[in-house]
């Protein structure tokens, strides 16, 4: 019994320890919890709210800037590059090139001598053909000088007659008053008739030789022409442009020997250039000549070119049905060393779009329609108006404002505006939140400007 009491009160002793143990672990929790609100001044504590809210931030926004444009995508044609003329450069005489002034690219000017051709033969051609000139005209000058002796026994003859028609008359005056014999009158009369033959046989002389002089004279011509058509041979031997353009090819060299009609060089007018497109029948009908159309060359993407459709073929081609169209666009030269400075060449792939570019009108992205505030946002996928909310920019803050604007046709995920947004406003194509009027905004790094557009 005594051992059995012993072991109860050592059995409630050890339970009231381990409560009051309990006890004293769970105390320094409860101080804590009580005095977890009187931690912070009351300052500290509003400030504390305030910096669990959420700030506010303006909305990162795309900005494009309003364009005419057309929601028919226009058939594009692909063609290539030719100048507004070719020329052969070819060689009318046999000869050896002698030299050559240019090489392929090089720019030349009309009348530019180009290459020679040994031209010995010719120059002796010449020469010989100017020697016989010179004795023809010798000869001429003698029977000139025939013509002249002819003359003078004419004027030789025309006396006599005088003198015998005045003997003549004297004798017959004296036989009819019976002075002198009928034999003597009539030798008189015979040497009137005499003086009469020898004069006319002197006008014959002066005819025959003058005829002779003129035959001459026309010789003379002939061998002059022959000079002048060997003096032009002789010129052939000096190749020169008949352009001004570029070399596009040297077909011989110096050393080679040229015979008549063989080409030496291929030259290129590029005051203009051509664009030679072959379209289908079915469009036939939208393109006419005279007709305006835009032109891009991926050897120049930062550029568009607006040519004219100067030839449309009347051969098509039998087995596909496409007709060549021809289209002309200037080809303008900047001063070296500008941005612009290059020229378009031969045989650049050109993109061909005869659309009509005057029936343009505002167009903008679908997106742009439908950014609206919470309150204002509406199905307008069939709707005449719609809300577009437009960029506002007060130094470098930048805010937004609602705006109506009209719809047109909608085609390729993009809508015409009809009324209420002009070409050169900025608009919010896309924004990361909902918008409303007046709200600031961020701008986007792709955001377009309006003044860099």
């Amino acid at each position: 019994m005594p051992v059995k009491f012993s072991v109860t009160k050592y059995t409630a002793r050890s339970q009231n320890s381990a409560r009051f143990s309990h006890w004293l672990l769970f105390l320094p929790v409860l101080l804590l919890i009580s005095s977890g609100c009187n931690l912070l001044p009351p300052g500290d504590a509003q400030s504390e709210s305030e910096a669990s809210r959420p700030q506010e931030k303006s909305l990162s926004v795309d900005i494009a800037v309003a364009s005419l444009g057309s929601l028919e995508k226009d058939t594009e044609y692909v063609g290539t590059t030719f100048p507004v003329r070719e020329v052969s450069l070819r060689s009318r005489i046999e000869g050896q090139i002698l030299d050559m002034t240019v090489d392929v690219g090089n720019r030349v000017e009309q009348d530019q001598v180009l290459a020679r051709i040994d031209d010995s033969i010719s120059a002796s051609t010449v020469r010989e053909a100017e020697a016989e000139v010179a004795a023809l005209q010798s000869e001429v000058a003698s029977l000139e000088a025939d013509v002249n002796d002819a003359r003078a026994q004419v004027e030789q003859a025309q006396l006599e007659l005088k003198q015998a028609q005045s003997d003549a008359a004297r004798t017959n005056l004296l036989f009819e008053q019976g002075a002198i014999s009928e034999q003597e009158a009539e030798l008189d009369r015979t040497a009137v008739g005499t003086a009469e033959q020898r004069l006319r046989s002197a006008q014959q002389q002066v005819a025959n030789r003058s005829s002779a002089v003129v035959a001459a004279q026309r010789r003379v011509a002939a061998q002059e022409a022959l000079v002048a058509q060997e003096q032009q041979r002789q010129s052939f031997t000096v190749l020169t442009s008949p352009v001004t353009g570029s070399v596009l090819e040297r077909v011989l060299e110096p050393g080679d020997l040229a015979q008549p009609g063989d080409e030496v060089l291929r030259l290129g007018d590029f005051s203009q250039i051509q664009v030679q497109v072959q379209i289908s029948e079915l469009e036939l009908a939208r393109v006419r000549v005279g007709q305006m159309a835009q032109v891009q060359l991926d050897a120049l993407p930062e550029q568009t070119f607006t040519g004219e459709v100067t030839q449309i073929s009347l051969a098509a081609d039998a087995t596909a049905r496409l007709i060549p169209v021809e289209v002309t666009i200037p080809n303008r030269e900047y001063p070296k060393g500008t941005l612009r400075d290059r020229r378009i060449g031969r045989g650049l792939l050109a993109r061909v779009n005869f659309g009509q570019q005057n029936n343009q009108s505002v167009v903008i992205p679908e997106t742009a329609v439908q950014v609206a505030s919470e309150g204002a946002k509406q199905n307008n996928s069939q709707s005449d108006t719609a809300t577009i909310f437009t960029l506002k920019r007060e130094g470098k803050q930048a805010t937004v404002a609602a705006r109506q604007v009209k719809l047109g046709d909608r085609a390729n995920s993009q809508v015409e505006i009809l009324s209420g947004l002009k070409p050169g406003e900025e608009f919010v194509v896309a924004s990361s939140g909902n918008l409303r009027d007046g709200d600031s905004v961020r701008l986007s790094f792709i955001s377009e400007s309006a003044s860099e557009s």
